[in-house]
């Protein structure tokens, strides 16, 4: 459902987990009870320091700024090839396309058999150190949520982790990071990324300091506020499944600024393609709720959801 942008409020509300608390039963309820409701929260004092966060913005912004074109096509996505790793620019699209207007790179993380690091920049030179150092941080950041996840649904703490995502040899990890340059005319009616929910399990996100990432939640849009102590934390559409829509998958979108490029840094953690995806059994505490879902392999999730973007991208041209 899309709302107008004038429906959209700053959001105060998101809710915001102190992962410091030393009363873990109270933060796992604080991460089930926003995952309920929202969708979506903020982590603070989650122990990945300030400077890799820093030095990770640092090398990111610097890749995407190098003045040599050819430096950044040296690791694009190759032309027919169907891996999403690699840079892809859509960020100079028609403002009336209603396309996402971004510029990606994208390649994995752990574990080491999914690495290629072909697509990893070399340029800055400590690219590669930063990102993997971030990745063994993120990476048990990832697993703390998902076992607080897993507890609130009645099951073992490593259950979400190894069923639905087929566990540490398994379970992928990606570095996205986000590309929105300046957008002139009417940037408050263009947008970067269209509404949509995350087609991966879970959603870990840094921005720089310009504000866009909206969610949205009781039909209105809230503005996701730039806090650089928080790591922004999203429940996409397998976990939905697998909790049988006790967790939400948020639909969220980003806004474009007239003046300045805003940037996310965001790892995407997604089970292997060929894992199904289904409500995992005592999803309820009691066992006695039936699924909700059928159960789907996550490579037919993604061809689903893509197939169906791909066909609302073409209705709407054909609407204009």
């Amino acid at each position: 459902m899309e709302v107008e942008r004038d429906q959209t409020v700053s959001s105060p509300t998101i809710p915001i987990v102190d992962l410091s608390n030393l009363d873990k039963e109270l933060v796992a309820r604080a991460v089930v009870k926003a995952s309920q409701e929202w969708g979506v929260f903020q982590v603070v004092n989650h122990e990945i320091p300030k400077e890799l966060i820093q030095s990770l913005k640092k090398v990111g912004t610097h890749f995407f700024e190098l003045s040599s074109e050819a430096e950044k096509e040296a690791v694009a996505t190759p032309a027919n090839s169907k891996d999403i790793q690699g840079y892809v620019t859509n960020s100079q699209q028609d403002i009336e396309d209603k396309v996402d207007r971004v510029d990606h790179l994208f390649h994995n993380l752990p574990p080491p058999t999914s690495v290629d690091y072909r697509y990893w920049p070399k340029n800055p030179p400590e690219y590669r150190q930063v990102n993997e150092e971030y990745a063994r941080q993120v990476k048990k950041l990832a697993e703390n949520i998902l076992g607080w996840l897993s507890e609130g649904l009645g099951l073992d703490r490593e259950a979400l982790f190894n069923q639905g995502f087929g566990g540490g040899e398994k379970a992928v990890y990606t570095m996205k990071i986000n590309y929105y340059p300046p957008c002139r005319p009417q940037a408050n009616l263009v947008l970067g990324m269209q509404p949509h929910t995350d087609i991966h399990g879970l959603t870990l996100l840094v921005p720089n300091e310009i504000p866009g990432l909206q969610v949205f939640n009781d039909n209105q849009w809230f503005d996701v506020e730039y806090n650089p102590s928080v790591i922004n934390i999203l429940i996409g559409d397998p976990i939905w499944r697998m909790s049988n829509g006790k967790y939400k998958n948020v639909l969220h979108r980003t806004t474009l600024n007239t003046e300045k490029t805003r940037m996310s840094w965001v790892v995407l953690l997604k089970p292997p393609y060929d894992m199904v995806i289904e409500p995992l059994k005592k999803h309820t505490g009691d066992g006695d709720e039936a699924p909700k879902f059928e159960p789907i392999t996550y490579g037919e999730h993604v061809e689903r959801k893509v197939r169906d973007k791909l066909s609302k991208a073409v209705m709407s041209a054909l609407l204009i």
